[in-house]
């Protein structure tokens, strides 16, 4: 059995590693990089420090308008699709790379398996939510995280398509986190354990805002502990065309950390605040509180079991839920085991067969 896998952003290397360690010496695996995230830290570093074989292919698309970047993925991808006629094209996510990958299948005939199936955020000013949507819609196997998100799928009408193999990233989140955790490091930039939070903040309702950004990073410097702010490349593009400071007050300004620093660092923290779905994952799997700067999640796990709280509009909250005492402590396990990736590999090769 042959499977393509199309990655190009940060959150898809992490999924990647625990599908390419099951699929090692079983499955022909192809592995295509559309080149969305391209410098260093957002995507070199994560292969090498994860342990991924370098890509088969990598576009280099490189940053864009929406349209555009999905444009050129998906003319790029036709022909690797028809180069290497695999059995299952695997997506992941909700990226563009995610629907460019998505449309060049579909219109190949190529059978399409979508990683990460059935989260919803329900916000449709997030371009993630309709890439995820049309991808669920157009894939023949959808490979879901959560009885949550069975749940949205069966909604939608696609429950004869839709299995449920727990979540890869609590896979190699568990992988890193215990051999990260065995080095024993010391925090970050002299910081003290327990005693300082972790944040990124990426998304455009947040960034392309002058007036929300200000909020944001006001709210961040006014913080009662140090804040490590891991600046990515759109928060710094933003933060510098609209004239926001953003190293000030209790923040710490610096560059996106590598997968294993930052589990390390998330580990030591005090919490948590972010905009990002992934993070907040993350967070509740290492039982470190998290506040999200957005007015929905798609891990609605991790709000019903109190480890995470959001704030949307009125960022006036901001400070009351990060400094909030510790929730109580859980061994719920929405997320699986940490063997989503063998299990994922399973119905490929059993649904191939059955094709």
């Amino acid at each position: 059995m042959r499977v393509l896998s199309v990655v190009g952003a940060r959150p898809q290397f992490v999924k990647l590693a625990p599908i390419s360690s099951a699929m090692a010496g079983k499955v022909d695996h192809i592995v295509v990089h559309t080149g969305q995230h391209y410098d260093e830290l957002m995507s070199d570093v994560f292969f090498r420090d994860l342990g991924i074989p370098a890509p088969d292919v990598n576009l280099a698309v490189g940053s864009g308008k929406h349209g555009a970047q999905t444009g050129a993925m998906l003319s790029a991808l036709e022909p690797v699709f028809e180069e290497y006629a695999p059995d299952w094209v695997l997506v992941y996510g909700d990226t563009n790379s995610t629907i460019a990958a998505a449309l060049a299948a579909v219109k190949l005939h190529l059978p399409l398996a979508h990683l990460e199936s059935g989260l919803r955020s329900f916000n449709r000013r997030m371009p993630e939510e309709h890439n995820r949507v049309l991808t669920d819609h157009a894939a023949d196997l959808l490979l879901a995280p959560t009885e949550v998100a069975m749940r949205h799928l069966a909604d939608e009408g696609l429950a004869d398509r839709s299995v449920l193999v727990g979540d890869v990233m609590t896979d190699v989140l568990f992988r890193v986190r215990d051999a990260a955790l065995a080095e024993n490091a010391a925090p970050p930039h002299g910081l003290v354990q327990g005693e300082y939070y972790v944040a990124t903040i990426h998304r455009p309702d947040n960034t392309d805002f002058r007036g929300r950004l200000e909020q944001i990073v006001e709210g961040l410097a006014a913080l009662d502990r140090p804040v490590l702010l891991l600046a990515h490349p759109r928060l710094v593009a933003a933060a510098a065309s609209s004239g926001v400071q953003l190293d000030r007050g209790a923040i710490i300004l610096t560059s996106p950390l590598a997968y294993p620093e930052l589990i390390r660092a998330v580990s030591g923290s005090r919490g948590v605040i972010t905009d990002s779905g992934g993070l907040q994952k993350e967070a509740f799997l290492l039982r470190v509180p998290c506040t999200t700067v957005r007015p929905e999640t798609e891990w609605v796990e991790t709000v019903d079991l109190g480890w995470n709280v959001l704030v949307g509009s009125d960022v006036s909250r901001l400070a009351a839920a990060v400094e909030r005492p510790l929730p109580p402590a859980t061994d719920a396990a929405p997320y699986g085991e940490g063997d989503a990736a063998e299990r994922v590999v399973e119905v490929l090769t059993e649904r191939a067969t059955s094709a």
